[in-house]
């Protein structure tokens, strides 16, 4: 049944991007979903309200939840302990799956959270590399960009900090056998890099959203199929949870305004 046959509001762009998110970690079975931003984090706590019950999913901190509280919520119950140590061996052996940002991202995947210009004398400084090179290397991770713009969409990174898919190839075996991008998501759509060559590719639109706005929103040549779904729309219960069990405060439509 469609959300507007229910007399439900319909959904909007934040609320298509948190469903999207979610689908990030469909299928991920067992594994820590480790989302960073507010969008990717309640579309984690849908996919284990939803249709992946089994991610696990932290405070943030040193616990894993055993419910899903709102964001910004303390958990009510525990399941575990996850001190940093033991984060760092899942890390290690592909069994977690996390959503990054990224302040530049090139058509192989290449992520910059780093620098902005020269590394030796760069014009901004940002976050460092942090443990994109860990992330991207060790297990599946994907990407979560609010405002989509060849800004971020570029050529070429001023610095590598997370790996793509050329990278990693070049490394050999031991950079590939965890190393995946499964989707990057952003306020216009969401990008793969299913093709032959590991680059980049528009998978869907969000509602409102043309070709033509993404493909001038970016800073590289995507690869665009001749015809391009929508960015699928939530269900009445993912809309409810949404609204009223995740996030009834609203922070989803501050990062993507309508």
């Amino acid at each position: 049944m469609s959300v507007i046959e229910t007399g439900l509001p319909a959904a909007t762009r934040a609320e298509y991007c948190v469903v999207a998110c979610a689908e990030a970690w469909r299928g991920d079975g067992e594994v820590l979903a480790s989302p960073m931003g507010t969008v990717p984090a309640i579309g984690a706590r849908l996919a284990k309200l939803t249709f992946s019950p089994d991610l696990l999913l932290t405070d943030g901190e040193a616990l894993l939840m055993a419910d899903v509280p709102a964001v910004g919520e303390r958990p009510g119950a525990v399941e575990g302990w996850l001190p940093f140590r033991q984060h760092l061996a899942l890390t290690a052996t592909g069994r977690r799956h996390v959503m990054m940002g990224a302040s530049q991202l090139d058509r192989h995947g290449n992520q910059n959270i780093s620098c902005i210009g020269d590394w030796a004398r760069p014009t901004r400084q940002l976050l460092g590399v942090r443990g994109a090179p860990v992330n991207t290397l060790n297990n599946p991770t994907s990407y979560w960009v609010p405002k989509h713009s060849a800004r971020v969409f570029v050529e070429r990174v001023d610095m590598v900090s997370g790996v793509g898919y050329d990278r990693a190839a070049a490394a050999g075996p031991a950079a590939t056998r965890y190393h995946r991008i499964p989707e990057v998501v952003t306020n216009l759509g969401v990008f793969d890099f299913e093709t032959p060559d590991r680059t980049m590719r528009l998978r869907s639109l969000h509602p409102g959203v043309t070709v033509e706005q993404v493909t001038g929103a970016t800073g590289f040549a995507l690869t665009v199929p001749d015809e391009v779904p929508f960015t699928r729309e939530p269900t009445e219960a993912e809309l409810r949870l949404i609204r009223e069990v995740v996030d009834p405060k609203g922070l989803r439509e501050r990062e993507v305004p309508a």
